[in-house]
């Protein structure tokens, strides 16, 4: 990616950021907005959101209330290559505050979301790809999800790499499987500079 082009996705993160700012909302407020009731681990919006077009996908989802420190949650980010009913590969996701100020972007071990496994240069492979042009539940924060991708491209390529690593390096108990051991949750983390 150009330095132009990046410069242009994090343009279109502060636009999409100001638009909703002018209406009092934010891309977390936004995400609930037809919601009644939160729940912590639920699907936001329910049935998650899916292009036909590009084969992206992603939910929102948060913590318990007493887990809840600074990140109040994150949307993960997939892509189904072959479709709706395709395989489902897990790219990133996107950490933010109770605000909806991103944090950080990290990458899962595979048992968190269930994904059909690809290896880090499959996976890279699939970025490109990550494009949401859809209505709903916002067209701003489906835009915002994917300038985000289109910023931090090389940052997402370098964690999907290091999830890999990690798991190479990763001895889980007892010989169960790396890949489906519980105690490694979060397999690479990159945090994300703050803006005033």
């Amino acid at each position: 990616m150009s330095a132009a082009d990046r410069e242009q996705a994090l343009q279109e993160i502060v636009f999409c950021e100001a638009i909703l700012a002018k209406g009092g909302r934010n891309v977390l407020s936004e995400t609930f907005r037809d919601v009644d009731q939160i729940t912590a681990w639920d699907h936001y919006p329910p049935g998650d959101v899916f292009d036909p077009a590009s084969g992206a996908q992603w939910f929102y989802h948060c913590h318990p209330t007493h887990e809840v420190q600074v990140e109040h949650g994150h949307f993960h980010c997939f892509l189904r290559p072959e479709g709706a009913t395709g395989p489902i590969h897990h790219l990133a996701a996107i950490g933010v505050d109770a605000y909806g100020r991103p944090l950080r972007l990290f990458t899962v071990n595979q048992w968190v979301v269930g994904d059909d496994w690809l290896d880090a240069e499959a996976s890279i492979g699939l970025l490109a790809r990550f494009d949401m042009q859809m209505p709903q539940p916002s067209y701003l924060v489906n835009r915002w999800i994917s300038a985000i991708f289109r910023a931090y491209e090389g940052e997402i390529e370098d964690l999907i790499r290091q999830r890999d690593q990690t798991l190479e390096h990763h001895v889980a108990p007892g010989g169960q499987k790396v890949r489906e051991d519980r105690a490694l949750e979060v397999t690479s983390e990159y945090l994300l500079p703050t803006r005033s």
